[in-house]
């Protein structure tokens, strides 16, 4: 049968490729950035920045840190936890003669009372420490280290004055002083840090 050319389809033209276009360059900052200081006490800033403080809060971080280690390290040749080493320790030199109560132990240590009770209940377990009735204070008890909790003192202690004798060489009694001093302050400054922190997530959760 014969086509018309009326009826003839008619090829499709190739379309040209698109030449890809180039992404623009980005477009160049007319001044560097500056972050803002993280904190404005006068003191904490040289010459308006916080670099040196910044960087002096980065190796208390890491001081810290190796410190918690080194508790780490204790307690695991003990065959305890860094809290149950802190409360065992604590307990060796707050004791004295009727023994320590769980408040005291906790003040010395840092640690909050309910984990003091805590870790004095699983050294007891343990053989390492025993409890008795507080003559002065009927609703509370004293601790002291058992036998085997005084052998286990005496056998970490070698450790612990390798270790502390190369932390702290090179650092005087004047020195030591100050940093003795400057944590107490900042321990208690935490305690008004800690508070604004959860006031602030308070109002971002009510938001």
């Amino acid at each position: 049968m014969l086509y018309s050319g009326r009826n003839r389809t008619r090829p499709v033209p190739k379309r040209k490729p698109v030449p890809e276009r180039s992404t623009p360059p980005p477009a160049r900052r007319s001044k560097e950035y500056v972050p803002p200081a993280t904190i404005t006490l006068p003191p904490m800033l040289t010459s308006g920045s916080d670099l040196t403080f910044r960087e002096t809060l980065y190796s208390m971080s890491s001081a810290f840190s190796q410190l918690q280690s080194f508790r780490e390290s204790f307690g695991r040749s003990m065959g305890l936890t860094a809290p149950q080493f802190i409360v065992l320790i604590g307990t060796a030199y707050q004791q004295g003669q009727q023994g320590v109560s769980i408040r005291t132990l906790a003040d010395h240590t840092l640690i909050a009372a309910t984990h003091v009770t805590t870790e004095v209940g699983r050294l007891i377990e343990k053989g390492l420490l025993t409890k008795s009735a507080n003559p002065r204070d009927g609703r509370s008890v004293l601790i002291r280290l058992s036998p085997a909790g005084e052998a286990a003192v005496r056998d970490i202690n070698p450790l612990l004055r390798r270790v502390n004798d190369l932390l702290f060489q090179d650092i005087s009694r004047e020195d030591f002083a100050v940093v003795a001093k400057f944590l107490r302050t900042l321990s208690l400054n935490a305690e008004y840090a800690t508070a604004a922190v959860r006031r602030d997530e308070q109002e971002r959760a009510r938001r």
